[in-house]
C-alpha cells in the first residue's frame, strides 16, 4: 500500500486553507482516496501538491490558471518524451546495416 498523508495534516504542515485543497481536488489536479470519511492525498502527488501551494500562495496565481499551467506543463512532458521517441527510432534505423 502506498503512503498517504491525509488532508488535515497538510492543512496544518502548509498553513493552508482546507478550501483550497478541496478546490484542487474538485478541479482534479488531485487525486485523493476517502477513508472512514477522511480525505488522504498519497506522497507521489506531494510534489504537485507542493506546486500548486506555492504558486498559488507565493505568485498568487488563481485557480483557473493553476489548471492551465498543469494542463501546458503536462502537454509539454508529452511532447519531450515523444521527441525523445522520435530522435531514438531514427537514431536505431541510422544504426541498422543497409541491405
Amino acid at each position: 500500500m502506498s503512503q498517504r498523508i491525509s488532508r488535515e495534516e497538510l492543512v496544518t504542515l502548509y498553513n493552508i486553507e482546507i478550501n483550497f485543497f478541496d478546490e484542487l481536488e474538485a478541479s482534479g489536479l488531485l487525486r485523493t482516496e476517502t477513508v472512514d470519511e477522511v480525505k488522504y492525498l498519497y506522497y507521489e502527488q506531494l510534489p504537485a501538491f507542493e506546486r500548486f501551494v506555492n504558486w498559488h500562495y507565493d505568485l498568487e496565481v488563481n485557480l483557473p490558471g493553476l489548471e492551465i499551467i498543469s494542463r501546458l506543463l503536462e502537454q509539454i512532458e508529452r511532447l519531450q518524451a515523444e521527441k525523445r521517441s522520435l530522435f531514438y527510432n531514427i537514431q536505431s534505423r541510422e544504426d541498422q546495416p543497409r541491405s
